[in-house]
């Protein structure tokens, strides 16, 4: 098992019962969309986040960035990471059919790859960030984000670095410096400009 100091903010229980499986420290299920109401909660994950700092590790649909967007504008002011999932289609056991949109959320995706996406957001206490060495300028430049055809080269870059293809381009900017150097991520894009 191993050890995050963060608080980590999943969307609901059987989300941390997953987590609590494989992590030790402070998880906390938002409740999903009832979080927007919930001001007992919000409290509760501000004062962690402030204490601890916090990583958002939800599911990688549609409403999962939902609540990663709500929960990062309300806790602004805190040491905040974000963890994420690739997307992985399929039904977790507990279901009877599949999400709206087919993906596994955390609580159905398997365990080693929890620990992956916790590690690359230097979440872990073995775990440091890397350092912000990548701009939007440098997004841009690449033809990532602004471009006329961005959207599909973003969407090649994501598939290639298993990210959830609902990244937002601020949201890519993140994961790819948790992921790579400046370095690295311009051999990548050139690849994939290859035929």
């Amino acid at each position: 098992m191993v050890r995050c100091e963060r608080v980590i903010v999943v969307e609901g229980r059987y989300d941390k019962i997953k987590l609590s499986n494989l992590v030790e420290g402070t998880i906390i299920p938002c409740g999903g969309f009832s979080l927007f109401h919930n001001e007992g909660k919000k409290r509760e994950i501000r004062t962690l986040a402030r204490q601890k700092g916090a990583v958002i590790l939800t599911d990688s649909d549609v409403a999962g960035f939902q609540i990663r967007s709500y929960l990062k504008n309300y806790l602004a002011d805190c040491d905040v990471v974000d963890a994420y999932i690739p997307d992985i289609y399929g039904k977790e056991r507990r279901k009877a059919r599949p999400s709206k949109e087919g993906k596994l959320g955390v609580e159905g995706v398997p365990g080693e790859v929890l620990l992956r996406a916790l590690q690359t957001a230097g979440a872990l206490a073995d775990g440091a960030p890397r350092p912000r060495e990548i701009t939007r300028l440098d997004l841009y430049n690449w033809g990532l984000v602004g471009g006329a055809d961005s959207a599909a080269r973003r969407g090649a870059l994501l598939a290639r670095l298993d990210l959830p293809e609902n990244l937002s381009p601020k949201g890519l900017l993140g994961a790819v410096n948790d992921l790579c150097t400046r370095e690295e991520l311009a051999a990548l894009v050139e690849e994939l400009e290859r035929p």
